[in-house]
This record gives structure tokens, sequence and C-alpha cells, in this order.
């Protein structure tokens, strides 16, 4: 009997622990689906296949919450171009219209003149190209530093030039001016004796009548 009361007594004890930890235990699972995907702005491809079109193909895009903006450009490359063209007439065998392509660049036009090979000026090659140049300096490629040092040795040697003349005219004015006080001078010391001698031809007849 009391094994069974101790059995009873047991189960009571498991079972209001479990009621315990049954009352302190909540478990909530919920699950939240979202389907919404932000906007987004994709560049374009821009594909240049072709090599002998000298563009480069640059795209990009902007987006915000409100608005998108995609695009894509080419870019057309001048100095590929120029060096395709020079090629082109140096294969023809053209070779001084491929030098003249070349030289429309103010970089090889300074390399060229620096070595004594000057670009062609209308047909002419050599010392005759380099008189023409230095004879219409407008048609010199913008940016050639060669002709931007030659025009401001120029400029320094005219400024030079003004500076001396005008040190000569300052120098020649003074000597005008010293030789204008001295003929002043001169011509006060003349008058000054010529009026001297008449004071003394006046007194001496006054002198004369006197005695007369």
């Amino acid at each position: 009997m009391k094994q069974i009361l101790m059995i009873l007594a047991m189960f009571t004890a498991v079972a209001i622990f479990t009621d315990s930890r049954a009352a302190d235990t909540n478990t909530v699972s919920s699950t939240v689906v979202t389907n919404n995907t932000p906007p987004t702005a994709n560049s374009p491809s821009v594909v240049v296949n072709n090599s002998d079109i000298c563009k480069s193909a640059y795209s990009g895009a902007i987006q915000t919450q409100v608005l998108g903006i995609s695009s894509g450009v080419t870019v057309r490359d001048m100095n590929c171009e120029m060096i395709k063209l020079a090629r082109s007439l140096y294969g023809m065998n053209m070779r001084v219209a491929a030098v003249s392509t070349l030289c429309a660049d103010h970089r090889i036009f300074d390399a060229m003149w620096m070595s004594a090979t000057y670009c062609p000026f209308m047909g002419a090659i050599g010392e005759d190209a380099k008189k023409g140049w230095e004879s219409n300096r407008h048609l010199v490629p913008a940016g050639s530093k060669v002709f931007l040092s030659i025009e401001e040795a120029e400029k320094r040697q005219e400024e030079f030039t003004q500076e001396v003349l005008k040190l000569e005219q300052e120098e020649q004015k003074k000597i005008e001016q010293e030789k204008q006080a001295l003929l002043n001078e001169l011509n006060q010391g003349v008058h000054k004796e010529k009026n001297a001698q008449i004071k003394t031809f006046t007194l001496g007849g006054l002198a004369l009548l006197l005695l007369l």
C-alpha cells in the first residue's frame, strides 16, 4: 500500500512539473514572403566589332527610387584615325602625304623639327619647307612647343631691343639737355660781356663830354 502511494505521489509530482514547464514555454512560428524586387536600370551593351572604325564604346546607368536612366555611346578616336590614314597612304607609296598626315599632330611636328627633318610644306621639303613654315606660322599645328619657344625668344629679344632703344633715347635726351644748358650759359656770358663793353663805352663817352 505504501508503495502504491509513493508511485501515485511520483506521478502527481511529474504531472505538476510538466504543466508548469508547458505554461512557461510558448513558440510562435511565422513565414513572410516578399516578391517585390527593387527596380534596376541596366546599361545597354554597345559593341564595336569593325577594327577599321576608330571608335570606343561606353555605357552607363543611374537608378533612383523614382527614375532610372541608362545610355550607351560611341566616342571617335582621332589619333587612331590619323594613324590608319597615314598607314593607308604609305601603303599606296604616298610617303610625303603619309608624313604630312602625321604632321597634323603638334607632337610629331615638333619631333621632326627638332631632328631637322621638317614636315612637308605645300610640296616643299627640307630647308624650303622650314622657310615655308617660318613664313606661315598660322598654319603650324596648334600646341607646337617649338614655335611657342621661338615666339617667346623673339618677344624677349624685341623687349630687350625696346629697352635698349629707350635707354639710348634717354641718354640722347640727357646729352641734348646738357648741351642746351651749356649754350644758355655761353649766351648769358656773351650778353654780360657785351653789356659790360657798352657800359664802358658809355662811361667813356660821358667822361669825354665832361672834359670838353
